[in-house]
């Protein structure tokens, strides 16, 4: 097993440790994920994948595409389960912002633009989710982030070729989930826990 190939195994591994218990937490009303947020997400780390696989990146693109699939069940889930459907018009603003901007990386043959575009639209997402963790800090898990952030950087080390196309996005979300564990800790000191 090369080095790569065994930081790809990494990033899956840790895709699904993060992953199994944010949805059990989601099934047992402990976590309640913000919609708008987990379907850019869903979007745009799956169609991240097919740009990174199109730019060389695998095996490196396997834990993103594991990603995207259970990106896209959470964001079921959190519908289903009325996680928080609390929008508010900033909230529109972000996903209608994301949204109008996934169609250009149809338009573009090249993956670098591509998973540029991805990743501004897929960092437009978690505006809805700074915004529920600033008001509500305890309905979000910061292993979660946590682990989100170890496997990303896992996953710039997994990829075979380092171009933007291949690392930006991982060193992106791994940026944004340091901002999402730091906010969640700031703001659980100022706010004490909802009562039972």
């Amino acid at each position: 097993m090369t080095l790569k190939e065994f930081f790809t195994l990494c990033g899956l591994l840790l895709t699904l440790v993060a992953f199994v218990p944010y949805l059990r937490d989601i099934l047992r009303n402990r976590i309640r994920p913000h919609v708008f947020s987990w379907v850019i997400w869903g979007l745009t780390t799956f169609v991240t994948f097919l740009a990174q696989l199109s730019a060389g990146a695998a095996p490196g693109a396997w834990p993103i595409g594991l990603s995207g699939l259970l990106t896209i069940a959470v964001a079921v889930l959190a519908y289903i389960k009325r996680a928080d459907l609390r929008i508010t018009r900033l909230d529109w603003v972000f996903f209608l912002a994301a949204l109008s901007a996934l169609p250009l990386w149809f338009f573009t043959a090249d993956p670098t633009t591509a998973v540029i575009v991805l990743t501004a639209v897929d960092m437009l997402g978690f505006g809805p989710t700074f915004r529920k963790v600033w008001q509500q800090p305890h309905t979000e898990s910061i292993p979660f982030y946590l682990l989100f952030l170890v496997r990303s950087l896992l996953v710039v080390l997994a990829v075979s070729e380092f171009s933007v196309a291949t690392v930006l996005f991982p060193a992106a979300v791994a940026l944004a989930c340091t901002l999402v564990i730091v906010l969640i800790l700031l703001r659980r000191r100022c706010t004490p826990p909802p009562t039972a």
